[in-house]
């Protein structure tokens, strides 16, 4: 939100003498982000005068018409001789004032002002249009002055045109929409410096009357618990938006429409109460205010025709809904050119209902951002004879004397706080007293307790015996003050967060990570090591995407948790496997140029514990006991962490040293292999078959065992699923799930042999369908103790080894730790291994 401080001062008394540093201090320290605060006065520098025209001649020749102009500007160049300009505009007279900047001068945007001869005539400065100035978006037009303005030529145009303002950008948090308004924001300055604020909320205002200014229904009175209306009569359509109005609204990055609904918006700035003006001549019949039936549409004022949920809040007339109440109003009652009666209204809406609807229908007006943070329902009457008053004294008519107000709001409910509680949840000495004055000085209404309140601001209660309860009314305007943890956090923050100490809590003694997370990191870092690319990808993913992953009908990764609250209607479900956001950033990568990738994830998926139920509900006056947490805990998703990568393009680039090599399934599996190695598992209790799993290539896909449990699974991706997600072919993936892998076994030091080695190549020819893992182990369990280590290194099949057949090389190292092995006992443990492989796959020696 936008604001200038001159709009503020009209409700608090701010130091004329206050310097922007301090006035965001101020705010910072109540707890409101500001974005920026911008001394206007040095958006342009240079000399920014008044002028008046004295003569227009028009240039002709060119392809659109300029003027040349002879502008007095008194004494600002001085010579006191009138300034010669060229113009582009045509929105001006002789006699007009205008705003001149001189040479030497610089707009905003670093844009210099010079003297140069342009259409063939010499040109002295330049008259300015309100985006030239940054005032708003209006570059049709330069700036014609009112005629009654009381400056003369050569007088600085600052302050004439707003430019000697100071202008607060501030970003507010969900809990605090009160301060969205020129009120709140003037009531939290008051707080912060200690400077009295008049309060426009408070403004009298006339209240209902018996007859309604215009019939009204409402059937819904939790979607909408009241309602007030006004009708004005014979309104001015012709009249125009006061420049000040325009100014503040053009500030607060509204842009100018009509005067009756710049009112509506200048209204919701300064009191923070959303309105609609209708044209009451276009309303057919009285209204109505329920909810949307299905089957019924409407044409918001943006011109897109919107189909409505049953939630949804519409006003209707007799043809049906003409308002989406809250969020935005309808094209067939709004006010055009000739509208001459307006019906004024101002409601109070319920926030869940208009943020889900701005959300359903992707309408985020600053009506709606008001709405769903909580508008203070005492505000109707205050804005509706506001707005009344605006209307009639700037076009004319005849407010009308009937005032409607629908009043269904619910008195605030008190909230218990114990005296005490702010100093033994902060830890700073907060007197019952202290407490209580900073409580009313927010508009809280605080009943004090059977114990009296210290009189002493420096007397601590506790120590005093009058720790007691308070019953404390929050005001209207501030819904986000339900607990007694939000009392307690109003009581830090306006006695000021500077006087919390910083204190470091001890660091329990400890061992450092634990097993898990060591093992997590060693993951990753193997898996960076081998050139992969960490990513972190959102857990949320659409409905359609099983079967885009080809997922059986009984997979149980169908069965995912759905998002009460989703960021994305799109993207309602929790993901119950890492792939499907992987492969989603591999296809945004390719579409961005990126050919050659290798992506890794390590992280959560959610699987949903049928029938357990909904979560008991927990407050925040008190630590949930055990078995609270146990009942929500068994409602909690378990949530195992998964490693996945995805790889496509070529694994090894190509150059002037060679081809390159692209990435296949067993680059796939074999990063699976490197995760468990990284994991600690054993070898020898690792096991890779071929296997037949979504969402991979039913030929080309592997499933790792550890102790006979499948951990995961590797290869490449099945045609069809690569096809549905625009992906590569041969793109290749493996999952695996980390929290399956068992603890890693004390590792014992190895013996280290300085004995030389003897190394023997053995090349296996086996049916295609035998697994070469498979084969690797047999040659492992054949060989004995002497068998240092074994590594497959070629791959070969041809007609010569026959249909089905296929050759598996591997580099067998044998040696003892004790003495060098002679040539009889390496071959013999060679042979011993070929006749393990030979007896349980059929297995012989390539060339035999």
């Amino acid at each position: 939100m936008r604001v200038s401080v001159s709009w503020l001062r009209e409700y608090v008394d701010l130091p004329a003498d206050l310097p922007t540093g301090d006035l965001e201090q101020a705010l910072v320290d109540l707890g409101i982000e500001v974005e920026s605060v911008v001394d206007l006065r040095e958006t342009v520098t240079g000399a920014l005068v008044v002028g008046e025209v004295l003569q227009i001649e028009e240039l002709t020749g060119f392809k659109k018409p300029i003027w040349f102009c002879r502008v007095d500007v008194g004494d600002a160049n001085g010579t006191g001789e009138p300034q010669e300009i060229v113009c582009g505009a045509r929105n001006f007279v002789p006699g007009d004032r205008v705003v001149v900047i001189l040479p030497g001068g610089v707009l905003p945007g670093g844009f210099a002002i010079g003297a140069r001869k342009t259409y063939g005539r010499n040109s002295h400065g330049m008259i300015c249009s309100a985006k030239e100035l940054g005032l708003g978006d209006d570059h049709d037009g330069i700036i014609v002055l009112p005629g009654d303005t009381p400056a003369k030529p050569g007088d600085d145009a600052r302050p004439v045109v707003g430019l000697d303002d100071v202008v607060v950008e501030v970003e507010i948090t969900p809990d605090r929409g009160y301060a969205m308004s020129v009120r709140g924001l003037a009531r939290e300055l008051s707080h912060a410096l200690g400077v009295p604020f008049r309060d426009p909320g408070l403004a009298p205002a006339p209240g209902g009357t018996d007859s309604p200014a215009y019939p009204v229904e409402v059937r819904d009175t939790v979607g909408c618990d009241r309602f007030a209306a006004r009708l004005v009569r014979g309104v001015d359509p012709t009249a125009p938006t006061p420049e000040w109005m325009q100014r503040r609204l053009t500030v607060a990055g509204i842009r100018n429409i009509s005067l009756p609904v710049d009112i509506t918006n200048y209204v919701m700035l300064e009191l923070g109460q959303p309105m609609h003006a209708f044209d009451a001549d276009r309303i057919a019949g009285p209204l109505v205010v329920r909810r949307a039936e299905a089957g019924e549409k409407l044409t918001t004022l943006d011109g897109v025709t919107r189909a409505l949920a049953p939630e949804d809040m519409v006003i209707c007339d007799d043809t049906g809904p003409i308002s989406l109440a809250a969020v935005m109003g309808g094209e067939t009652s709004e006010v055009v050119a000739g509208t001459t009666n307006v019906l004024f209204e101002a409601a109070h809406w319920d926030p869940v209902m208009v943020g889900r609807t701005a959300r359903r229908h992707k309408l985020f007006s600053e009506a709606a951002k008001r709405w769903e943070r909580g508008v203070d329902p005492a505000l109707p009457l205050v804005a509706v004879a506001r707005a009344v008053r605006l209307l009639t004294e700037h076009a004319g008519g005849a407010a009308g004397d009937e005032i409607l107000d629908i009043d269904h709001v619910r008195p605030r409910t008190p909230v218990v706080l114990p005296a005490d509680l702010p100093t033994r949840r902060v830890g700073v000495s907060y007197p019952p007293a202290r407490v209580a004055a900073l409580l009313e000085q927010v508009g809280c209404t605080v009943a004090r307790g059977a114990d009296r309140l210290a009189e002493d601001p420096g007397e601590v209660g506790v120590a005093a015996g009058t720790g007691g309860a308070l019953s404390v009314t929050p005001p209207s305007w501030r819904p986000d003050l339900t607990d007694p943890a939000d009392l307690v956090e109003e009581v830090v923050r306006l006695d000021g967060y500077d006087r919390v100490p910083s204190v470091l809590p001890t660091a329990p003694p400890g061992r450092g990570l634990t097993w898990q997370q060591r093992r997590r990191r060693a993951v990753a870092r193997s898996l960076a090591e081998r050139g992969y690319v960490e990513v972190l990808a959102h857990p949320f993913v659409a409905p359609g995407l099983a079967d885009q992953l080809g997922l059986p009908a009984d997979d149980p990764r169908r069965r995912a948790v759905r998002l009460a609250n989703p960021l994305s209607e799109e993207e309602p479900l929790l993901r119950t496997m890492l792939l499907g956001p992987l492969l989603g950033i591999v296809k945004r990568n390719l579409g961005r140029g990126q050919r050659d990738l290798a992506l890794y994830e390590i992280g959560a998926v959610f699987h949903p514990r049928p029938g357990a139920g909904r979560p008991p509900a927990m407050g925040v006056d008190r630590r949930p006991t055990d078995e609270e947490f146990a009942a929500a805990d068994a409602v909690v998703p378990d949530q195992p962490r998964h490693v996945a990568v995805v790889l496509t393009g070529d694994v090894e680039p190509a150059g002037w040293w060679g081809a390159g090599r692209p990435a296949g399934w067993a680059d796939a599996v074999e990063a699976g292999r490197e995760v468990l190695a990284a994991a600690d598992v054993p070898a020898e209790r690792i096991e890779v078959r071929a296997a037949e799993y979504a969402p991979w290539h039913p030929g080309r896909c592997a499933e790792l065992l550890v102790d006979g449990t499948v951990v995961g699974h590797a290869g490449e991706l099945h045609p069809t699923v690569v096809a549905a997600l625009e992906l590569p072919r041969r793109t290749s993936a493996m999952e695996l799930d980390l929290d399956a892998l068992p603890a890693a076994p004390v590792a014992s030091a190895p013996v280290v042999s300085g004995f030389p080695p003897a190394l023997i190549d053995v090349a296996l020819v086996v049916d295609s369908s035998v697994p070469a893992a498979q084969v690797q182990q047999a040659l492992v369990e054949g060989a004995g103790g002497l068998l240092e280590g074994v590594r497959l290194f070629d791959v070969y099949a041809s007609e010569q080894l026959g249909a089905g057949r296929r050759s598996l090389a591997y580099k067998l190292t044998f040696r003892a730790p004790d003495r060098t092995l002679t040539v009889e006992e390496a071959v013999a443990a060679r042979d011993a291994a070929v006749a393990r492989a030979a007896e349980r796959f059929g297995a012989t020696l390539r060339g035999a």
